[in-house]
């Protein structure tokens, strides 16, 4: 029987490219989403369901309807800038938000999630690549918040949850068939930063040329959105085969830096990105690269985009069929 999995935040960006994973591969994604970031047209791969994950009954109705096994959990905020000037918004909407949902799914029975982390849980690397064993001492409240929530799972173990979180890097491109694409506003990620000064549309910022890396800016392991994807249905099928609970890294485990990415968006559109060098953010640091080995051995998971251009061709086809 195909199995319901409830995809919470999937009618963003990671999260509509998860649904359409899940549908491929024979599952019915059950996607909740209050369209705060989401896109309702990116919602089609399965029953739709309009609400916050903070509505527990409405979590618990989903739940109980439509039969859902177990959980994918992208809903969040996720600027690290916003989180700085904004704390409470990532108390609420992260921590409370998913305690809310993490109780409403033991209060019906449903205890396996795949959780949506990040790198930003290690802060500042103390070495390159980084694995699972580097010490997590995030910066900022966001990279706090996916921290404290993992704890809180592994807490939650006592009630028979189970659980895999997933630490992206720098999740980068679309759907091949450029039916879903990458779509926030503002926009903050490199890619279509690039394709849309290549387009005219601005002028691109390089924040730090002066790193004490190759070129002189900051490298960074892009992750095709498509693998990511993959990554959470091969962690649903761990934890349904009895694997234990923990965290696991997603990269390609190999850096680019800003002027490799710049250069590989200008080869693929055939356009000159116009930038201006900008002044150090603080808290960038020069080098966050994935080292992905335990996601490897232990969900079977190995990225299949594995070409800088590769993942530009499909940011710059998503674009063009946005016209």
């Amino acid at each position: 029987m195909t199995k319901q999995i409830l995809v919470t935040g999937g009618a963003g960006y990671i999260g509509s490219h998860t649904a359409k994973r899940l549908h491929q591969a024979g599952f019915t994604p059950v996607v909740l989403d209050d369209l705060t970031l989401g896109h309702e047209w990116a919602a089609k791969f399965g029953p739709f369901v309009r609400g916050s994950i903070a509505d527990s009954e409405l979590v618990k109705r989903t739940l109980e309807q439509h039969d859902i096994q177990a959980v994918i959990h992208f809903a969040a905020s996720s600027s690290v800038g916003e989180s700085v000037s904004n704390p409470r918004k990532y108390v609420h909407n992260n921590v409370f938000g998913t305690v809310s949902l993490l109780d409403a799914m033991l209060e019906v029975g449903v205890k396996r999630i795949v959780f949506s982390s990040t790198a930003a849980t290690y802060g500042n690397p103390a070495y390159s690549p980084l694995d699972e064993a580097h010490p997590t001492n995030p910066i900022n409240p966001y990279g706090e918040s996916k921290l404290y929530l993992e704890r809180v799972m592994h807490s939650y173990e006592t009630y028979g949850l189970r659980w895999m979180a997933l630490r992206y890097f720098n999740a980068a491109g679309a759907d091949p068939a450029g039916e879903l694409g990458e779509l926030h506003t503002p926009e903050s990620h490199l890619i279509p930063l690039c394709i849309e000064a290549a387009l005219g549309k601005r002028r691109l910022q390089i924040f730090g040329t002066d790193y004490a890396t190759p070129d002189g800016t900051a490298i960074r392991d892009y992750i095709h959105v498509f693998d990511l994807a993959d990554a959470h249905i091969k962690a649903l099928a761990y934890l349904e085969g009895g694997g234990s609970s923990g965290a696991c890294n997603l990269g390609m485990g190999k850096g680019f830096s800003v002027l490799e990415v710049i250069r590989a968006v200008e080869r693929v559109t055939g356009l000159t990105v116009p930038f201006d060098p900008a002044p150090r953010r603080a808290g960038d640091p020069p080098e966050l690269v994935a080292n992905p080995s335990k996601a490897q051995a232990t969900l079977e998971w190995h990225a299949q985009f594995t070409g800088l251009d590769q993942i530009v061709e499909t940011a710059w086809g998503f674009f063009k069929t946005r016209g």
